[in-house]
């Protein structure tokens, strides 16, 4: 999962930064609204982390202009603690959630895995494909009972894939989803991952779509159409 920091707090960015990659999330970082709006419009985000309080453009200007152009990422904003009607504004602009400074870390990893989890149609922080299970709360993997070590992107691609299982998601959909702005989009990595992961695993949930992309289904499920997997 890729997610996006806007504060212009420097501190503060770094702290949560800190806190998703250690938490397993790709981090892309903005200091103030113009950079972050961009960011934004652009680049395929699975949540945003948005301060109100921006220099150059502010956060509630950020969000309005998401919207009014479509963009539908779930959007957690940062507000002051004192000044309920930034909530207010906040969520008549369209964003999903707050949380007001100081917060504890704990609380915006959860919202922002709620924010995600139900995004991709999910009511609870456990995901289940067959034998397979994914705990997104605890970070944990089980195959048939037994708990799998996987290494953080091994977790991530998993993550991703058993968050919109059942759809075929193309290689370019996971790198944009998986790995930060500077990564090298070029390379092979997501072959090695998928081939380390699906040994890992050790069951037949993870189906490689030749020419489309990748497919997370139960054992002996058939997959979908080409037509119906398409974004």
């Amino acid at each position: 999962m890729r997610l996006l920091v806007i504060e212009d707090d420097r501190d503060l960015n770094r702290q949560l930064v800190s806190a998703l990659e250690q938490a397993g999330y790709a981090v892309d970082t903005a200091f103030d609204g113009e950079e972050g709006h961009f960011l934004g419009d652009t680049e395929p985000y699975d949540a945003i982390v948005l301060d109100i309080g921006l220099p150059k453009k502010d956060g509630i200007s950020v969000l309005e202009d998401w919207r009014k152009a479509g963009r539908k990422t779930p959007v957690l904003m940062l507000t002051a603690r004192d000044r309920w009607s930034d909530k207010v504004q906040g969520f008549d602009a369209g964003a999903d959630d707050y949380v007001a400074k100081p917060f504890h870390m704990e609380e915006v990893l959860a919202r922002l895995r709620a924010l995600v989890r139900r995004a991709a149609g999910h009511a609870t922080s456990e995901l289940v494909c067959g034998p397979v299970r994914l705990d997104t709360k605890a970070g944990r993997v089980v195959v048939d009972g037994n708990p799998i070590r996987l290494t953080s992107h091994e977790y991530r691609l998993l993550a991703y894939l058993m968050h919109h299982a059942g759809r075929i998601v193309s290689r370019t959909e996971l790198v944009e989803h998986l790995y930060d702005q500077d990564f090298d989009r070029d390379s092979n990595t997501i072959e090695v991952f998928v081939g380390r992961l699906r040994k890992k695993l050790g069951v037949e949930v993870l189906q490689t779509i030749r020419g489309l992309g990748y497919l997370i289904a139960p054992p002996g499920e058939a997959p979908p159409s080409p037509a119906k997997s398409s974004r």
